[in-house]
């Protein structure tokens, strides 16, 4: 299911994170992995990968030293703007099959899912 994604060079992972980044700005450690719904240590994965790529690169918070931030580099915001409308009209494609309305309840239903995955991975969940 990487559609575009594989085609250039990027993991699903991968993706996901420049994506995140591309979309929202920085992020610390801690909300890329609540956000793509992985852990820690696989946020910490994907990030090195990426990093030595030369996409993305990590700084500590001034704000909070326990805390580090994930970065897109020139080349990162470049490459998933290469990347990201072939991989969004892939999966336009995808969802063609469904009625605007059935569109709709997919989607609510898949922030509800994402939502109840989050609360319950959640220290206090």
């Amino acid at each position: 299911m990487g559609g575009k994604v594989v085609e250039y060079d990027l993991t699903v992972p991968q993706f996901g994170v420049l994506e995140a980044l591309h979309h929202l700005g920085p992020l610390s450690l801690g909300e890329l992995a609540e956000k793509l719904l992985v852990t820690g240590g696989n946020i910490t994965y994907v990030m090195d990968r990426l990093e030595a790529q030369g996409l993305v690169y990590r700084e500590r918070s001034d704000a909070d030293r326990r805390v580090v931030k994930a970065f897109l580099t020139d080349e990162g915001r470049e490459r998933i703007a290469a990347v990201f409308p072939g991989h969004a009209a892939f999966i336009h494609d995808l969802m063609s099959v469904l009625e605007p309305d059935e569109r709709e309840t997919l989607r609510a239903l898949l922030k509800k899912l994402g939502l109840g995955i989050s609360r319950a991975r959640s220290p206090s969940g």
